[in-house]
Formats: structure tokens, sequence, C-alpha cells
């Protein structure tokens, strides 16, 4: 059996918070009640609370798209979940306040502003990062572009973070995956046959100045690519595209994989599909001197086809691939309609799904078939 307290002579969330277990509160509709269709419930993880009340998240997404929450660093879709049960919205004393002509006579009850038909949940995606491939796509940087004078189809960062739905921290990822420079306050992709010249640039003046491709400095390195009319800002991007800092803050080396990789898309993209030998032959050619060229080095850039006795190699880079699950596996299907694992696996090592591992993904999109307990497995659409 319940009994009513004195907290009832409070209106307000104050009292229905008050009250002590085994207690009751009688209840009043508010002289403000209706549907607020602008009031919504918002059940978090306890985790999250500090985000929220500190204001450390934003809700991204156009008008076309479903809504997701963002953090600092994680990306949550937004559910709604109906309740059968009555959940009553009870405001603070001093919310929704009227005048005392309108107050309800039942002074002694909460006031109950709403009832909600039910909450939204949040629940941890990966950021849905294809658009901003599509937007960065748009216009890419290319060499011919001396005075950018027009702003039309380019994007800032707050651009981006309008447009896509990524936290801050998992955007600045993918810019970086994408190999984005940010020039003159917009955030670009670097057209592929600049990117070359500016490479190939770099590496004939060290060949002329005797510099170490792995002991690159990096002030003289960009004066000599400023003579040669590049940009300071894209002349420092090769040397983080293709290098990494060897010693203290300016000096780079050259990466062997990434110089390598380089250059067989290039040549890929020039010729299409090659008989494995040519291809080799040509890429030993194009590398710079000292480095060593392995086709394993390749992995998720080409495959291999057999035709007869012959190997032919083409390109079919990971990094042109949706970064969604269902939409990469729908791609991988229609290049080939069946994968051995060796081929399958540096196509999907980079997909994550909160809560679900690669062999979950597996399950979720493939067939595995395995003849003998020997062989390798074969996976096929679902």
């Amino acid at each position: 059996m319940t009994e009513k307290t004195d907290s009832c002579f409070t209106k307000g969330a104050d009292a229905v918070l008050s009250i002590p277990p085994n207690s009751s509160i009688p209840i009043a509709y508010h002289p403000l009640f209706g549907p607020h269709n602008d009031l919504l419930l918002l059940e978090l993880d306890e985790k999250l609370l500090p985000d929220v009340i500190n204001q450390r998240v934003s809700l991204r997404g156009q008008p076309d798209e479903d809504a997701v929450l963002c953090t600092q660093s994680k990306t949550y879709a937004i559910k709604f979940v109906g309740t059968s049960n009555s959940v009553f919205l009870v405001p603070p004393s001093d919310q929704f306040s009227v005048n005392e002509e309108g107050e309800d006579p039942e002074s002694n009850a909460a006031s109950v502003l709403k009832v909600a038909p039910g909450t939204m949940e949040l629940v941890e995606v990966a950021p849905r990062i294809d658009k901003l491939k599509l937007l960065l796509s748009e216009n890419p940087y290319i060499f011919d572009e001396v005075n950018e004078i027009y702003d039309s189809g380019l994007y800032q960062w707050d651009d981006l973070t309008d447009r896509v739905q990524a936290s801050d921290e998992e955007l600045r990822s993918a810019l970086r995956v994408l190999s984005a420079v940010e020039i003159n306050g917009y955030w670009r992709i670097v057209d592929q046959k600049y990117m070359d010249r500016i490479l190939s640039m770099l590496i004939n003046n060290s060949l002329l100045n005797d510099w170490s491709l792995n002991a690159l400095n990096e002030d003289k390195v960009v004066e000599s690519l400023v003579k040669d009319g590049f940009s300071r800002v894209i002349a420092r991007h090769c040397l983080e595209v293709f290098g990494s800092k060897t010693n203290g803050e300016s000096v780079w080396g050259l990466d062997e994989k990434r110089v390598c990789v380089h250059f067989a898309r290039g040549i890929l993209s020039s010729f299409g599909k090659m008989k494995m030998e040519s291809f080799m032959e040509e890429w030993v050619r194009k590398v710079p001197g000292g480095m060593v060229v392995s086709f394993e080095m390749l992995e998720g850039e080409v495959l291999v086809e057999k035709l007869g006795i012959q190997s032919w190699v083409y390109g079919f880079s990971v990094s042109s691939l949706p970064s969604d699950p269902a939409n990469r596996f729908s791609r991988l299907f229609q290049e080939r309609s069946k994968w051995d694992w060796k081929d399958l696996h540096p196509y999907i090592r980079d997909l994550s799904v909160p809560g679900l591992t690669s062999d979950g993904l597996l399950l979720k999109y493939t067939r595995r078939t395995q003849p003998t307990a020997n062989s390798e497995p074969v996976f096929t659409a679902r």
C-alpha cells in the first residue's frame, strides 16, 4: 500500500524526484499539456552523459538523411523505440509556468506536460565516409590550377562537418586516408597525375643534387620544388604522402612501399590489363633506383586473372570501394562471383562496424564453402 507524502505540495519534477520508495503522488494535466513534438526523450549510456551535459555533441545530417549524433570521436545512429507504457513528462517547477488564473486548481498534483510515446536510443555506427570521397572528388586539385579565384564546388572544414556524418576525429582520420590537403582554407584531393608529376620532380631533383631519398632535408626539397613552379603547401604535402620523418622535424625519408605502389597504379591506369611479366618489367623500370619492388606490396591494389597459362594483372584498389559493408561486398561480388580468402582479405580488412567482428561480417554478407579440410575456403554472395 502506498501513501501520499508532503512532497506532493511541491509542483513540478522536483516533487516526483523526491518521492520515497513505496510512495505515490497525484498527477494532473498541466495547463500547457499537449503533443509538444519539439520535446523528445533521449536514453543515454552513462559514459555519454558528460559529453551531452557539457554540449560536446552535435547532430549531423542533411534534410534527406537520418540524423546522427556525434561526439568528438564517435558517431551514433538515432533510433526511435516505442513503449506500451505511459511515460509522463513533468517539467521543473520554474519551466512552462503560467499565470495564477491559468493555474491548475489541483495544486498538490505534479503537472504532466506531455505523454511520450517512446524514447530515442543511440547505437554506435561506422562513420559515413563515402560522401566525403564523393564531395572531394568533385573538384580535385590539378596542376594547371595556378590562381584559385573561385570556391565553387570546394569545401572548408565547417562545410564538411555539416555534410558528412562523422565525428571530428573520424573525419580527420578519413581526410588522412584520402591524402587530402587544405589549400587556401579548402580541403582538396590532389589529382593523381599532378602527384605523379611532383613526385617525379622530387626524385629528379634528388638525383641532380645527390640527395639520399632516405634523408631529405625538408627546406631544401621544398625550395627546389617551389623553383619548379609548385606551391609550398603542395611540396610539403608530397613529402607527407610519400614519406615520413626520420630524424627530428626537418628530415624525411621516402617510403619504399608507398612510392612503388604509386608507380604501379600509374602503369595500370595507363595500360589497363597487362601480362604479369610485362607489368613487372615496366614497374621495375619506373621506380627510383635503390628501391625494390615486391608483388606483395600490391595487396588490395591489383587482381590477378589466369587466362590459360598466362597470368594477367589489372588495377582494383580498395581505396575506390565503398566503406559501407553492404555496398562493399556488393561491389566485390560484381567483380568476382567467387573469392579465395587470400584475395578477399585485403579488400575487407579495413571495414570496421561497431559490435560486429570480421567473422560476423563474413557470416552476414557471404557464404563460405570448403571442398576439403585442406583446401582454401571460397566465398560467394549470400
